[in-house]
């Protein structure tokens, strides 16, 4: 008969698992309340390495998740103003109507920023870090709030890499079509700097980039703009003002009418117009027209005068000897 071996629990020491507690012994002083002890059983070694496993592979899920969220844009991270250059890019947007800015402020008072603005990373050595895209109102009213309570020097922002200037200027004047809308002026003058700074190579691929979701006739109209923009820029005091109507005349002005853009911005300079109607008034001002000259009534044709005092006779010959003539000197010999 073969001899049996009496087996005995693995030691949890060997396997890294928690040793087991020994039950206290079942007498009336371990159960004052009469109620027994529940004893927890450890979990089995194996079970164990495999939560551990699970956890290590969660986190290493997440953490990827976050890293390619933040790689493209998606996370949302919170910016020191001072990290944040405004300037980064030419604005679209020439003017903040001081009533809509202060009405943002109230509201970020109120309510906190409810929308990330958006920036990108220039590098560990730049400062600041960050540049501007888009949410140069938010930026601007946090900044006015900062300078009251500390609590609000901070910004929510999405760092996106664009990937090259142009998709970044395409970033801002979207959001702007669609957040507050772009004067036509505005648009056109958008275009013209980006074509400054190099990002595109002629005005009409500005256009076709900046605004490929209008119409060609929209953009058609925006193009004359630029005439106007390029004529006046920097003179004019109110130009988000300047309509569809006035500036399409204006920019048929300028084309056509030699020395209307000197004479143009001589006459802003001089006035000053504190409003935009007065601007305009200037704008559709012309010229008094020059005096027509006077035309001088032409010269009678020539008769040539000869006598002859011994044949007693007057000879009138030349191309002014007509019929008109001879009646009227007959006229004339009858009167006297």
């Amino acid at each position: 008969m073969a001899k049996r071996r009496r087996l005995t629990p693995a030691n949890p020491t060997f396997l890294g698992g928690p040793e087991e507690e020994a039950a206290p012994l079942e007498t009336k002083s371990a159960f004052p309340m009469g109620v027994a002890q529940t004893r927890t059983r450890s979990r089995a070694p194996i079970a164990e390495v495999a939560a551990e496993a699970s956890a290590a592979a969660a986190l290493s899920e997440l953490s990827d998740a976050l890293q390619q969220a933040r790689d493209e844009g998606r996370l949302v991270q919170v910016l020191a103003l001072s990290e944040v250059e405004s300037g980064h890019m030419v604005r679209d947007r020439i003017i903040a109507d001081e009533e809509e800015l202060q009405a943002l402020v109230e509201s970020l008072r109120a309510r906190g920023q409810q929308t990330p603005i958006e920036v990108v990373d220039r590098g560990a050595g730049a400062v600041p870090r960050y540049g501007l895209i888009s949410g140069w109102r938010r930026l601007a009213a946090l900044g006015r709030l900062a300078r009251e309570d500390q609590k609000f020097d901070r910004v929510l922002a999405l760092v996106r890499a664009p990937k090259s200037a142009a998709d970044a200027y395409v970033a801002m004047v979207e959001e702007n079509e669609i957040r507050v809308g772009l004067s036509y002026y505005e648009r056109a003058r958008i275009a013209m700097k980006a074509v400054e700074q190099g990002v595109y190579p002629e005005v009409g691929a500005a256009l076709r980039g900046l605004f490929a979701n209008v119409s060609r006739a929209k953009r058609s109209k925006i193009r004359s703009f630029t005439v106007v923009v390029d004529c006046l820029d920097g003179a004019l005091r109110f130009p988000t003002a300047i309509g569809e109507r006035l500036g399409l005349e204006l920019a048929k002005r300028l084309t056509e009418e030699r020395g209307a853009a000197a004479r143009l911005r001589k006459a802003l300079e001089a006035a000053s117009p504190e409003t935009a109607e007065a601007e305009q008034a200037i704008l559709l001002r012309r010229p008094p027209a020059a005096k027509a000259p006077v035309a001088k009534a032409p010269a009678p044709p020539a008769v040539a005068l000869s006598y002859d005092a011994e044949a007693g006779r007057l000879v009138l010959s030349g191309p002014g000897v007509d019929q008109d003539l001879r009646k009227a000197l007959e006229a004339w010999l009858k009167r006297r």
